[in-house]
């Protein structure tokens, strides 16, 4: 059963990626490889999934109004999917900044682990509300398979 128009359905995921070169964390936008697919399931059925690895332990992350998480790395390659809220990402070594709202552009990917960045990015939540958001680690802590297609954010 259809809501209405049809619409495009997308070839492939594209996510804020936390990253690193050289040493320093980076905010990019990735595509992932691995395509959408469109499913032929009932109660699925024409709806299209994109796989995202094999998840490890995922939480419910409860964030408290104005939050400052500070400078820090990913604690673990991993999804992060940003419910309601938002987040300022910044990286102090190069003044890459990005805004992420929370809801369905929220999907973020935070790979800026202590093994290839030194120093990792600042996140603070400014909004006046509660930023819930859902983590979710990658169980083998390998990035997923994907192409840069540009670095995400403003400088400041």
């Amino acid at each position: 059963m259809s809501n209405g128009a049809p619409q495009t359905q997308p070839d492939y995921l594209t996510v804020t990626a936390i990253s690193a070169k050289d040493g320093v964390s980076t905010i990019e936008r990735w595509q992932l490889v691995a395509p959408f697919k469109t499913s032929s399931e009932a109660g699925v059925f024409g709806v299209s999934f994109a796989q995202l690895g094999q998840a490890g332990k995922a939480s419910y992350a409860v964030i408290p109004p104005h939050f400052e998480g500070g400078l820090h790395n990913a604690p673990a390659v991993q999804y992060v999917a940003f419910l309601a809220g938002e987040a300022i990402i910044t990286v102090p070594e190069t003044g890459q900044s990005v805004r992420i709202k929370g809801g369905k552009d929220g999907l973020i990917i935070a790979a800026d682990t202590a093994d290839v960045s030194r120093k990792g990015h600042d996140t603070r939540y400014p909004s006046g509300k509660q930023t819930v958001a859902v983590v979710i680690p990658l169980a083998d802590g390998k990035v997923p398979e994907h192409i840069v297609l540009d670095a995400e954010a403003s400088t400041s």
